[in-house]
């Protein structure tokens, strides 16, 4: 237990990011924390805390009496599965409404893009046509059906926000749980797999686990109504690109939107990139500003100060 005047000494851990630009003057009115960069980290002995996200294989080797990790965000699976962890560490994350409506936002406005074929109008436009192709085929939301995958913080959130856009909105869940008016909630092992059997926007915000790393493959892809759309913002490594890429080119379904791939930064050679079906973003998402970052990590700071364990931490063995 860190002592409660104790000066808490951390470190920023990220292979892809600079987490000291982006975070450290948001963190500079935490009181009793003193954050550094890994090269400038005087004594590794004195660093209790790591604020990480992505960190490289061996970045927590280095500091043995670390006694928290505080993610950026609230995935924390590249934290979790990192070798250089020991076993013994919680990691937290960041829970914050406003970042459920941040991500709520975001999905709202891909559900949108493919029920009004907003792709078709754009391509029309540069070409200087007047192209009207909603008379006759325009589905009704009421009658559009929207699939959400996980039902956690960002999964409630999504769903709730497909429900007042009238959609016919159903989400997917581990474990039963009461549910809104207007979202209507399955369960079960096999329970993302009927969802995706029934869905026409399929959206998926499930966690990386042991259950979902290849989950949506060939054959989950082929299950999926003739036409639907698939809203990929859980992690990349849960879908195979390749195949969607072949049901995509095939017809069976009409379009994608990917937020999250298997190499980030998406190659700039990767045929995502060029595809006409699908829109791809850098994994925008759910990203919060850094005085919500902050304000997870001092109620973090709080707890370890206290002795308790940290409110927003993870369970690691399930990874989330």
């Amino acid at each position: 237990m860190t002592h409660p005047n104790e000066v808490v000494e951390g470190v920023f851990l990220c292979d892809t990011l600079d987490l000291s630009a982006l975070f450290a003057p948001a963190f500079a009115n935490l009181p009793g924390l003193k954050m550094y960069r890994p090269d400038e980290v005087p004594d590794p002995a004195r660093i209790r805390l790591a604020v990480a996200y992505r960190p490289a294989p061996a970045a927590f080797a280095d500091f043995p009496r670390l006694e928290l990790v505080q993610s950026i965000a609230a995935g924390v699976d590249a934290i979790v599965a990192n070798p250089s962890l020991a076993a013994g560490v919680p990691v937290a994350r960041v829970r914050d409404p406003g970042q459920a409506a941040i991500m709520a936002g975001f999905a709202a406005w891909h559900i949108v893009w493919h029920h009004r074929n907003m792709g078709h109008y754009l391509r029309a436009a540069a070409r200087g046509e007047w192209d009207r192709i909603s008379f006759g085929g325009l589905k009704a939301p009421s009658d559009t059906r929207v699939g959400v995958l996980g039902y956690g913080v960002m999964g409630r959130a999504v769903a709730d926000a497909a429900a007042a856009l009238g959609f016919a909105t159903c989400a997917a869940s581990r474990s039963a749980h009461p549910a809104p008016p207007g979202v209507t909630l399955i369960s079960g092992p096999d329970a993302p797999q009927r969802l995706a059997a029934e869905s026409d926007i399929l959206i998926n915000l499930l966690p990386l686990t042991s259950e979902t790393r290849g989950l949506i493959n060939a054959a989950f892809l082929a299950a999926m109504p003739q036409s639907a759309v698939l809203i990929q913002l859980g992690r990349g490594e849960q879908l195979d690109q390749q195949a969607l890429i072949a049901a995509l080119d095939r017809g069976h379904l009409s379009g994608a939107s990917l937020d999250v791939f298997q190499t980030e930064p998406l190659p700039p050679s990767d045929p995502l990139w060029r595809h006409p079906k699908v829109v791809v973003t850098p994994h925008e998402a759910s990203v919060l500003p850094a005085t919500a970052v902050a304000a997870a990590l001092d109620a973090s700071l709080s707890d370890l100060r206290a002795g308790r364990p940290p409110r927003h931490a993870i369970d690691r063995s399930k990874g989330y």
